[in-house]
């Protein structure tokens, strides 16, 4: 199924991508998606001073070709982040999958700025009952680059439910900030998929992320303060 990219739930790394593994026709694929997060956190920090974000995207996919376009809206504070993007994902082995990708980020708010990601993801799908992925993000306007080590969980509750908890760990090198490099923060949480048909899903989430050296350098003290609980939920519609 068609399938929006680093997005949503840990930034990048949702339940949508294992739909990719079904994609054989040369059929092309859309997908819409609502949905709405209560904070607005990327790298182990929340980017607003209070509230959330409500997000709209299409995507459209052709076999292992992935396009999309997506925009979040804060609900308390003048926000607002388009994301434009293409990504291809291939199956180097039986079980393992790489992603190469570029996306375009535009920023209106208080400051109007953008900037260029490209990005890869390598992900093991050999457990039965643990993914493992290695994601690389390259920021051309911060001249930095970010690493996500993750490990994801699958329990089909039913056949119309599924739980996916996961936990990450965040390495910045100078694209969160420009001093300080290495430990950025871990995060853990669940993730929940549900059928509602076969066509539309209801998703959601809830995180946990703690703060470590990288952020804590960059405010200049230790904190549990530091620490960010967020959760969201989305409704996606596939045809």
């Amino acid at each position: 199924m068609a399938t929006f990219s680093n997005f949503a739930f840990a930034q990048h790394e949702t339940a949508y991508t294992q739909h990719r593994h079904d994609l054989q026709s040369t059929q092309v694929e859309y997908a819409i998606e609502l949905g709405w997060e209560s904070k607005f956190v990327s790298e182990g920090r929340d980017n607003l001073k209070s509230g959330g974000v409500y997000w709209s995207g299409f995507a459209a996919q052709c076999q292992n070709l992935n396009g999309y376009a997506r925009v979040g809206r804060g609900d308390r504070e003048h926000f607002v982040r388009w994301e434009l993007g293409l990504e291809y994902t291939n199956s180097i082995t039986d079980t393992l999958e790489a992603t190469i990708g570029y996306q375009r980020l535009e920023f209106y708010g208080d400051e109007r700025t953008n900037d260029n990601e490209l990005f890869s993801t390598l992900t093991y799908n050999g457990f039965g009952w643990v993914t493992p992925s290695i994601n690389y993000t390259y920021a051309t306007e911060a001249g930095g680059y970010f690493i996500e080590l993750a490990l994801y969980g699958a329990w089909q509750a039913s056949h119309t439910w599924r739980l996916s908890p996961y936990a990450l760990i965040g390495l910045d090198y100078q694209l969160a900030t420009e001093q300080h490099n290495g430990l950025n923060h871990i995060q853990f949480g669940l993730e929940s998929e549900y059928a509602l048909s076969h066509h539309l899903n209801l998703t959601g989430h809830i995180s946990h992320s703690i703060a470590l050296d990288d952020i804590e350098k960059e405010v200049g003290y230790s904190s549990h303060e530091l620490n960010e609980t967020f959760a969201g939920i989305y409704l996606n519609w596939t045809f």
